[in-house]
């Protein structure tokens, strides 16, 4: 498991992987430690995640320089995802009590109810673009219900991977609660096969989804998918133009663009669409890119030389079809992964840049002729992950949300994730829901309970 520097392209360091024994004995570490854990109180798991959470609060600047070493988000944007992953571990704490609190059921019964007991163990096969905060949003919730976790991490964060168990490790879970395994994709289906395993839930590409679905199929294992999105980011003719073009700029690349839920499609009604082609590529155009660690930069390297290679791919293949070309749309000289902030104008259904996920500084500008057709464009799409609705009027905004086919809808906001919103998608960007009550209830057996 090599950790390769994406902004200097150098090697940080080189992690051994797990063999199959290693595997074996963490497994059923993982097992052993199930048949205590799920005995465990709300108060004793609440103990543990609110030290988890100041452990993570203490030593942000520590576990914000890994993230930003290994997978180049801007120290700024790092530093804030450990504050929230420790947000979403005191969300849990102080809320999977009342969240999986027995429900009385008036039947025939003397006493009939449902209860919500733990599953088991959970492996969790995560991506690098939030290699905390995914993590974390998986973990905080699963421990709180009584499961325990198996961390299988992408292979260029192996150090995050490590030093998420170490955090868990030093708040005092106990020994098999949580692990990592540094093993490569080759080796989940047979993790997925072992009977030890219960569940499964991977955020990552369609591909990855794909297979991991057949594969915890193939042997009946519960799975919830988070992946690709291609988000539709609608701007219709009353809204606030500046206000819409700031958001545009900066939901389009947060963590360089690399996320599943930032703007990618940027649909305009044709009335002010000039206005905006023009505001939104000034903004980009004036992004700095460049060394990650330092805060003057708002954009850093793409994770991964090939990750640039297929974006500018796309943005080519789009331009040779009638794309517009309207700022950016190069490689970066010099060493690392950057690219250049993207705007591309004239973009229509079928363009590589509409159809494809696009992960990283690239938006594409789509005239609407009304706000009907504008609705149709935000869901030509086979992703429905999130959507973005910008408009004057908010009463008319919440009523076209119900039109928008998106696991998430925001009006007048950029999406984003939240401990207290349930977050997740439909179509083929996947299925079931992690965060709030929804998400705390996939990995549970939901009990039904009868006394006469």
């Amino acid at each position: 498991m090599k950790a390769i520097n994406p902004a200097t392209e150098e090697l940080i360091h080189d992690y051994p992987a797990h063999d199959a024994q290693e595997v074996e004995r963490r497994l059923t570490q993982a097992e052993t430690a199930f048949d205590k854990w799920r005995r465990t109180s709300f108060g004793q798991r609440t103990t543990l995640l609110k030290q988890v959470a100041g452990i993570l609060r203490g030593q942000v600047s520590d576990h914000a320089r890994l993230m930003t070493e290994e997978m180049g988000k801007p120290i700024a944007e790092s530093e804030s995802e450990i504050q929230k992953c420790a947000w979403v571990c005191d969300y849990f704490a102080d809320n999977a009590e009342r969240f999986l609190a027995p429900e009385a059921i008036e039947t025939d019964a003397t006493h009939s109810f449902v209860r919500y007991d733990p599953l088991g163990p959970v492996l969790a096969v995560m991506p690098w673009n939030f290699p905390y905060w995914q993590v974390f949003r998986f973990a905080a919730p699963a421990l709180m219900a009584g499961n325990v976790g198996l961390l299988k991490h992408a292979s260029n964060v192996p150090g995050c991977a490590l030093a998420i168990e170490g955090i868990l490790q030093e708040a005092g879970a106990p020994e098999g609660v949580f692990s990592t395994l540094l093993i490569g994709s080759a080796v989940v289906e047979e993790v997925i096969k072992n009977p030890i395993i219960r569940a499964v839930t991977l955020t990552g590409s369609e591909p990855a989804g794909m297979a991991v679905a057949a594969q915890a199929g193939a042997v009946i294992k519960k799975t919830v998918l988070e992946l690709g999105g291609s988000d539709p980011f609608v701007v219709l003719a009353d809204a606030d133009l500046e206000t819409a073009a700031a958001s545009a700029a900066l939901g389009r690349t947060i963590n360089t663009g690399q996320s599943c839920i930032a703007a990618k499609r940027f649909i305009v009604d044709q009335s002010i669409a000039d206005d905006f082609e023009q505001s939104l590529a000034e903004r980009m155009g004036r992004l700095k890119v460049g060394d990650p660690m330092d805060r003057d930069n708002h954009l850093g390297p793409l994770a991964r030389g090939d990750l640039v290679d297929e974006l500018h791919d796309q943005v080519e293949r789009s331009i040779r079809v009638g794309a517009k070309l309207l700022t950016g749309g190069h490689r970066m000289e010099g060493k690392g992964h950057f690219y250049a902030p993207t705007v591309l104008g004239g973009v229509e259904p079928g363009m590589p840049v509409f159809d494809e996920e696009t992960f990283g500084p690239v938006a594409a500008v789509i005239r609407a002729t009304n706000t009907d057709h504008a609705i149709e464009l935000a869901n030509r799409s086979d992703f429905g992950l999130g959507a973005s609705l910008w408009t004057g009027d908010v009463q008319r905004g919440q009523a076209l949300a119900s039109e928008i086919e998106a696991g998430a809808v925001f009006v007048n906001g950029i999406v984003k994730s939240d401990p207290r919103l349930p977050f997740g998608g439909i179509k083929r960007s996947g299925y079931g829901r992690e965060l709030a009550a929804f998400g705390i209830r996939e990995f549970v057996n939901v009990k039904t309970v009868w006394v006469k």
